[in-house]
């Protein structure tokens, strides 16, 4: 099938199996590693990215879902100021839920700019992450909000 989007802001088109996921055509067919496979069941968010501006996880997506769609990825959001934030605050661990915690923020920030830290808590408790207690992840995403 042919597939038609817009990934981080640049029109791509693609022949693609109608059973291909939307983590495995972003990783595999397209070279964006950034978005990671971690329980390939939807469960522990390092695959997040941001479908029209609303965060989904890419695991349970087929690819051909996201026809006509708007696709960000993590390294979409380069420049950010999540990544900035997550920096100075040291929010960084091993790295390996960092991009789905910040396209899932993003994903917050963009229907509420000024997320505060209940609606920050609630969005990232779908992102699970070994490191750290999230604490300065929540501090990270609420200076973002702060200075929106």
């Amino acid at each position: 099938m042919r597939l038609g989007l817009t990934l981080n802001g640049s029109p791509v088109q693609r022949d693609v199996s109608s059973e291909r996921l939307l983590v495995d055509f972003l990783r595999e067919d397209l070279g964006l590693i950034g978005t990671h496979v971690g329980c390939n069941n939807g469960i522990c968010g390092s695959c997040t990215v941001l479908l029209d501006g609303e965060a989904v996880r890419a695991c349970l997506l087929l690819a051909v879902q996201a026809d006509g769609a708007r696709v960000t990825t993590i390294e979409g959001l380069a420049g950010d100021p999540l990544q900035s934030a997550f920096v100075e605050h040291g929010a960084v661990q091993c790295g390996f839920c960092i991009p789905g915690m910040i396209v899932a923020a993003r994903g917050l920030l963009n229907e509420h700019p000024r997320a505060d830290r209940d609606q920050i808590v609630a969005t990232l408790e779908g992102n699970l992450c070994r490191c750290t207690g999230y604490v300065k992840i929540v501090q990270a995403v609420a200076a973002a909000a702060a200075s929106a």
